[in-house]
């Protein structure tokens, strides 16, 4: 799938770039404005994994060499809804950036200054409401950076306010818009970062995963149609219309699709549509897991023999508690999915620990590894810049795109142009670069869902859905 939206990967960095002497010491040539970035500290960090930052005992050292000029807490902001629709996600978040705040002053904080968090209710996620947190964290908490999880609506409103005050913005916004906007003047929004892939991708990824399932026998469809109800707010309507873009070149026939106005309950009237089509899969591209769990158990009162997949929500614990029985069987995914392997371990065993063993870990991941990068950045980069200091926050955002860390949900690493993270393997065939696009089925109402899709992250194997028959 091809859209003229995404320049080809250029690997070519027009900042300073890594060189090593012949005795083996690291240097790094100075940038374009002429600011050398480093310390011998920050130099010692680069001799132990040249362009990579992998872990906490990196910015342990840095700690143990640095002097700090000033003892004074580094105030870091967020702005989550934490009411409202998308609380569980919220409040998610708000955890994820605890839990990372919590380790990293136990390691000294940055450069020895601890972090201090400050949190906003964005509730409905309006414009109105993410500009003025925006704003709220900026004057009166004067915060070095703001470290979210999403904020739905805002429609890049509040890149305005953090630009004018140059920080450092990490997001998980899931939006096409951020490659508009970072790519109309990357000189105002260079702080701006979305930590994962476009919502764009959803609906090529899924079209994928469908197409490699059939192709390799796993599920024979019935037919080549597909049925997508589409969630009424931008964000569900462009990954629905990547699903149609990429369900032709793949051999597939949208044979239904109907916006449904969203939040709801009630998906009877668009359940009884798409019976009537009788398609061998069906996407939601709703996103609310309490809404969708209901549409869930009213497919199951009178099932087709059609796959079911509801996109993001259905990973949430909320989904399976929900819909219960009813949930075994359904399809979900995310570009920024927590991963099943070792190294997202230690994070889930944390999060466990602090928040109890039947709190959910997903959503915290999200802003959890953002939380850890921006950390290492600032260290490598001298510190912490303040609103206003724009050399410094330059400097962050260099590092935040020259060095690539591996979180919980996979690589950060930046495109150059648009500084945001994009999937594997639907973009990018190197999996330790790309946020792999993970695609799971619920087979336990008691467990996380298993990760079907795609190699090497799978932990489970698809397997046909209870109400077929």
């Amino acid at each position: 799938m091809t859209n003229p939206l995404w320049p080809k990967v250029n690997r070519s960095h027009n900042t300073a770039e890594l060189a090593a002497t012949k005795d083996g010491k690291a240097r790094l040539a100075e940038t374009s404005d002429g600011n050398e970035l480093f310390d011998d500290a920050r130099r010692n960090l680069l001799k132990l994994g040249g362009g990579s930052v992998l872990g906490m005992g990196a910015l342990a050292l840095m700690n143990s060499q640095a002097k700090a000029q000033s003892n004074e807490p580094i105030p870091i902001g967020s702005m989550y809804p934490l009411t409202g629709a998308a609380a569980t996600d919220g409040q998610g978040y708000k955890r994820g950036v605890e839990l990372a705040i919590e380790e990293i002053n136990d390691y000294g904080g940055i450069l020895g200054r601890p972090l201090e968090p400050h949190y906003v209710d964005t509730k409905n996620m309006s414009a109105s409401e993410v500009v003025a947190a925006a704003n709220f964290l900026i004057d009166r908490h004067e915060v070095h950076a703001i470290i979210n999880g999403y904020n739905i609506g805002p429609n890049d409103a509040e890149y305005e306010p953090i630009a004018d005050a140059g920080i450092i913005y990490m997001h998980v916004n899931t939006a096409i818009q951020h490659h508009e906007t970072v790519a109309s003047d990357p000189d105002r929004y260079f702080g701006c970062f979305m930590a994962d892939p476009a919502e764009y991708w959803y609906g090529g990824g899924y079209i994928t995963m469908l197409a490699d399932l059939r192709d390799a026998g796993v599920w024979t469809p019935p037919n080549n149609k597909i049925a997508i109800i589409v969630g009424s707010i931008p964000y569900s309507i462009v990954i629905a219309d990547a699903m149609k873009e990429a369900a032709v070149e793949k051999g597939f026939e949208v044979a239904f699709s109907e916006v449904v106005q969203t939040p709801t309950t009630e998906w009877g009237p668009v359940l009884a549509k798409v019976r009537q089509v009788d398609p061998a899969a069906i996407a939601n591209t709703h996103f609310f897991a309490g809404d969708i769990a209901q549409c869930q158990l009213q497919f199951v009162e009178n099932p087709t023999n059609s796959l079911f997949y509801y996109q993001y929500g259905a990973l949430q614990k909320d989904f399976r508690d929900i819909a219960g029985d009813a949930s075994v069987g359904a399809l979900t995914g995310s570009v920024d999915g927590l991963l099943p392997d070792d190294f997202a371990k230690p994070y889930v065993e944390a999060h466990a620990a602090k928040y109890g063993e039947d709190s959910d870990p997903q959503p915290g991941a999200l802003s959890y590894g953002p939380m850890h990068h921006y950390a290492m950045a600032a260290a490598v980069a001298g510190g912490t810049g303040e609103p206003g200091n724009y050399d410094q926050n330059r400097k962050i955002a260099w590092a935040l795109k020259r060095f690539t860390f591996r979180g919980p949900t996979g690589s950060y690493w930046y495109h150059p142009e648009f500084q945001a993270t994009l999937p594997y393997p639907t973009y990018t065939r190197d999996p330790s670069l790309g946020h792999p696009h993970l695609h799971q089925q619920i087979q336990d109402k008691t467990k996380p869902p298993v990760v079907i899709y795609p190699e090497p992250y799978t932990d489970g194997n698809f397997i046909l859905p209870p109400w077929f028959t």
